[in-house]
C-alpha cells in the first residue's frame, strides 16, 4: 500500500480553503442533500477515489440514503431505485465527469432543465466540478481512507 505524497493543505493552504468554501457554498444552495449525495458518490465511483468513495457514502448514509440505492450506484441507468431527478442529475453527473469522452449531450442538459431548473442545474455542475476537484487532488496524492 503506498502513503499520502503530500498534504496540499499544508503546501497551498488557500487553494485548499478556496475549495471548502466552494464545497460549503453548494451544500447551502436549494439543491436537495440527496442529490448532492448521490453526486460526490457518484463521480467518486468513476474517478476511482477511494477516500471520497468511503467519506462521501457515510455521509449519504448518515443523510438517510440507503445502502440498496448506494450499491446500485454503478448501474444506476438499469436499476429501478431512482427517480426521474435524480436520473437526470446522474446523467449530467456521468457526462461532466466524463467531458471529454463526448461533454454534456443537448439532451442531457435540456432534460435536467426541464426537470430540475436552471438554478438547480447549475447548482448540480458546481457541485460536480468541485467533488471531480476533490477526487483529482486525492487520486493525485494517494489520500488514503482511515
Amino acid at each position: 500500500m503506498q502513503t499520502q505524497r503530500i498534504d496540499i493543505n499544508t503546501v497551498t493552504p488557500g487553494a485548499y480553503q478556496s475549495l471548502i468554501q466552494l464545497d460549503k457554498y453548494v451544500t447551502e444552495t436549494n439543491l436537495p442533500k440527496s442529490l448532492y449525495h448521490l453526486i460526490k458518490v457518484r463521480a467518486s465511483l468513476i474517478n476511482g477515489c477511494a477516500l471520497c468513495i468511503q467519506s462521501h457514502s457515510n455521509d449519504a448514509l448518515a443523510g438517510g440514503e440507503t445502502s440498496k440505492r448506494l450499491l446500485a450506484l454503478n448501474a444506476w441507468a438499469d436499476s429501478p431505485y431512482f427517480t426521474n431527478e435524480e436520473r437526470a442529475v446522474l446523467t449530467l453527473t456521468d457526462e461532466t465527469t466524463l467531458i471529454s469522452e463526448n461533454g454534456v449531450s443537448n439532451e442531457t442538459f435540456n432534460e435536467a432543465v426541464q426537470i430540475l431548473g436552471e438554478e438547480k442545474v447549475s447548482h448540480a455542475i458546481m457541485a460536480i466540478a468541485c467533488i471531480n476537484a476533490w477526487n483529482r487532488i486525492g487520486r493525485a496524492t494517494l489520500l488514503i481512507p482511515q
